[in-house]
């Protein structure tokens, strides 16, 4: 389960973040994971339930919100949304494309407290 090296890492980076900006402890952590990065959201959320109580994430939030597949046409130029996770384009049927998004998972914001 890879959810909890990631959740680890991610648990360090916002602390690190939070005691740069001389916080007492972190509120809420908002993320965004790609429908194609490899990582299971309920993983996620159960990795950092766990890891949460041990540091300054202690009773903090997690907001997570699944980003679908993009697609750029090479063929075409069209952007697309598809319904599944299909490498085609579905305005030219062309398989000339390019992921534009769906495969991150990024740190997107981070609510501090200073109380």
């Amino acid at each position: 389960m890879h959810e909890f090296s990631i959740v680890s890492a991610l648990i360090e980076q916002c602390e690190q973040l939070a005691l740069e900006h001389q916080a007492k402890g972190i509120a809420r952590v908002a993320v965004k994971i790609g429908a194609l990065s490899g990582v299971e959201p309920q993983l996620v959320k159960t990795a950092f339930d766990t890891f949460r109580e041990d540091g300054m994430c202690k009773g903090a939030e997690l907001e997570m919100d699944v980003a679908p597949l993009e697609l750029d046409c090479k063929a075409c130029g069209a952007h697309s949304i598809p319904d599944e996770i299909a490498y085609l384009c579905p305005v030219c049927q062309s398989r000339d494309i390019k992921v534009s998004g769906g495969e991150e998972m990024l740190l997107m914001q981070l609510e501090l407290i200073y109380d």
